[in-house]
């Protein structure tokens, strides 16, 4: 089983020491009343007291995150995990990536991006718009269905969540029926079947929060509900480890079917992201919610004990355990697998399936 590893605390260094990743924690000032030797040196010109430190093996290790200001980190860890496939993610504090360090070769495998580059104006591509959108739909409804069910007495409630979730599955019929060759050519009918569908299971999500927290709908980045910012926090965690599997997977993440191309915006990766976003990150942040745990900020910005918390409902999420055809994995492997089976097929290897979640 793979780890993400996340370093939080300021002042940590990030390295290597043998064939294991090394957090050693910043030095702690000793107490004014701990007792001191009485030998050299004298009290003043002791060193701070041991640093804190843990040890990983680096075979365990899938990715490192970096969220916090003032870690530093060693070039020979970066070597190492360059050589050994392990992305470190340097990660703002809106949850955003604003920054990789992986090794080069992950991309040099020209055929595959070849082929994505051809997709983008065949069928191949517009096969991969359809299955995203739809695989998002399909688990946004059946994600409503699941909450709905936790509702217990509350009929009237579940009603209404159950009533959004068959207008997503309405919208999901609409987006199987979408018809183009090209991506160009099914993308604004895809788009505005997933904006109806995404309407209602906002509405969907909305009525299960009444009474236990604030939410009047989806707001983007800079959003100062708590739902919202906890909803983008988590996001930016799931697209830093989407992006690491496309590259692992030979793609190119800036050149997506469904979302439209612009400069610096990671198609691909929104793309992939689609049919995760229910289950890693809406039923963790849901989840959280509805337990009333509290949710502060900083400014308009998440403090750190939410950041924290969600990342650390976020990665317990992708370390379940899923069905997929047939095999249990986690369903953070499932990223990896879904990234492998765009290659495959824009490659004409395989038709794509987009990951249905059972709940």
């Amino acid at each position: 089983m793979f780890r993400t590893v996340i370093v939080r605390e300021p002042g940590t260094f990030v390295g290597k020491r043998g064939e294991r990743l090394l957090l050693r924690g910043p030095a702690k000032p000793r107490s004014a009343t701990e007792p001191t030797p009485d030998t050299y040196p004298p009290p003043r010109a002791r060193a701070a007291a041991p640093r804190n430190e843990e040890e990983i093996p680096l075979f365990r290790v899938g990715e490192i995150v970096l969220p916090s200001r003032g870690v530093s980190v060693s070039t020979d860890l970066i070597e190492e995990a360059a050589a050994r496939g392990i992305p470190l993610t340097f990660v703002g504090a809106g949850g955003q990536p604003y920054a990789m360090i992986t090794s080069p070769m992950l991309t040099a495998t020209i055929a595959t991006r070849r082929a994505q580059l051809r997709a983008m104006d065949r069928p191949e591509g517009a096969a991969l718009g359809r299955a995203f959108v739809t695989g998002k739909l399909r688990n946004q409804a059946s994600l409503l269905t699941y909450f709905a069910k936790a509702e217990g007495e509350d009929g009237e409630r579940r009603e209404r969540v159950l009533a959004a979730a068959e207008k997503v599955r309405e919208a999901r019929r609409l987006a199987l029926d979408v018809e183009g060759d090209r991506p160009d050519m099914v993308r604004e009918r895809l788009m505005g079947a997933e904006g109806l569908g995404g309407r209602a299971y906002w509405s969907g999500v909305k009525a299960l929060l009444e009474g236990r927290c604030a939410f009047d709908g989806r707001e983007g980045r800079g959003a100062v509900d708590p739902v919202n910012a906890l909803l983008n926090y988590g996001y930016g965690i799931l697209a830093s480890r989407t992006w690491a599997a496309l590259l692992l997977a030979g793609l190119d993440p800036f050149a997506g079917m469904l979302h439209a191309d612009r400069s610096g915006k990671p198609s691909l990766v929104l793309d992939v992201m689609e049919e995760l976003r229910p289950p890693a990150v809406d039923r963790a942040v849901l989840a959280h919610v509805r337990l009333g745990r509290p949710v502060r900020f900083e400014g308009s910005r998440l403090d750190e004990t939410a950041r924290r918390a969600i990342a650390d409902a976020v990665l317990e999420r992708l370390d379940a355990k899923v069905t997929i055809a047939g095999r249990k994995l986690l369903l953070g492997s499932v990223i990896q697998r879904q990234a492998r089976a765009v290659a495959m097929h824009v490659r004409g290897e395989g038709a794509y399936k987009p990951f249905a979640m059972t709940w």
